[in-house]
């Protein structure tokens, strides 16, 4: 800005070849309103509340580990049966440095190291594999195999055995697999209602880890009412899947909206998002800050951020610098530490 002569208020605005400076002339009540917009258009205020914990869990950070140290000790490619894990991002990150993801073991050429998922695999899956000439690796989170563990036991005991998780989910099928028998599963409490036991008296029911606590209860009570003497060994909803959506519910009572981070074919991000959608509170499930919506955030004063469990740190984090972009923002973190577990990766059989 420079003074005319004639007191008029003066912009550049541009040169031209001759390299001849263009002024813009302003009379001094149009400065003044275009400063009055320029004050108008400033960063509002934002605080962004993000939940503790969040992001990934024990089993998760083993899952990656195992297929990393795969690739350094044997080199590439390293190939795996399913995801290991359901995160796009990770998974991208992983073909990278050389993992090969498949849906069948016919697509992996004998004699190759094969890496079963997080998820699990049946029993059945694990004798193809050794038959195919296959060196396998069991990536299985330790919390799922413990569930295996009292599948194969009550089976063998004559146990009816219920699973209460969703439909075709790679870890209800590879659970559902650890057993010759036949196994129910019921993922609503209508399928509960009409669930029939050739053993109604000697049944037992496991759950899919990354359940929420709130829909299982509702099948509970169902599958107790109506068979008064099944057992259940202990509560199976993973401690990690429990610990996050218990701090949504804490980020509900803060936040307008929340963000949780995690791809959409995650079962455990889903849940984190129905939590705090019934807790009454606008919520979407974003693989990055690419997936959000400017109208989402408009006229927002209060934000939450969670993740699920496989979904990187980083992806939080650029969340947050897309509102910071936007916003003045202040962060806080909410909810309680969550107990460090560490697990060993897997190695070869």
């Amino acid at each position: 800005m420079r003074t005319s002569p004639f007191g008029l208020i003066c912009e550049k605005v541009w040169a031209n070849r001759a390299n001849t400076i263009k002024y813009k002339t302003y009379q001094p009540h149009m400065l003044a309103a275009k400063r009055d917009r320029a004050t108008t258009m400033k960063k509002k205020h934002l605080d962004i509340y993000i939940a503790v914990p969040r992001g990934f869990c024990a089993g998760v950070v083993r899952a990656i580990e195992t297929v990393e140290n795969m690739l350094k000790k044997h080199g590439r490619p390293i190939y795996v049966l399913h995801e290991i894990v359901h995160n796009k991002h990770v998974i991208k990150e992983l073909e990278k440095k050389g993992a090969i993801f498949v849906e069948k073991l016919q697509d992996i050429p004998p004699g190759k190291i094969c890496i079963f998922s997080a998820h699990g695999v049946s029993v059945g899956t694990e004798a193809a594999a050794s038959r195919w000439g296959l060196h396998t690796v069991d990536g299985t989170c330790p919390l799922v195999s413990s569930i295996h563990r009292i599948v194969e036991k009550h089976a063998k005991e004559g146990f009816d055995i219920v699973i209460i998780g969703h439909h075709n989910h790679p870890e209800v099928m590879g659970t559902a697999g650890r057993t010759d028998i036949d196994v129910s599963i019921v993922a609503t409490r209508d399928e509960a209602e009409h669930l029939v036991l050739k053993k109604p008296g000697k049944c037992v029911y496991v759950t899919q880890t990354t359940l929420s606590q709130d829909e299982v209860l509702q099948i509970e009570e169902t599958l107790q009412r109506r068979f008064p003497r099944i057992q259940h060994p202990n509560r199976t909803i993973c401690y990690a899947t429990q610990n996050r959506q218990n701090a949504v519910r804490k980020l509900a009572y803060n936040s307008e909206l929340i963000f949780v981070v995690g791809s959409k074919n995650s079962s455990n991000s889903n849940r984190l998002r129905e939590v705090a959608v019934s807790e009454n509170i606008e919520a979407y499930l974003i693989d990055d800050s690419r997936d959000i919506h400017e109208a989402w955030v408009a006229g927002k004063k209060t934000i939450g951020i969670t993740a699920g469990a496989s979904a990187p740190e980083r992806l939080v984090e650029e969340v947050v610098d897309w509102l910071a972009q936007r916003f003045t923002v202040t962060t806080h973190e909410i909810g309680d530490n969550e107990k460090k577990l560490h697990f060993k990766p897997a190695d070869l059989k």
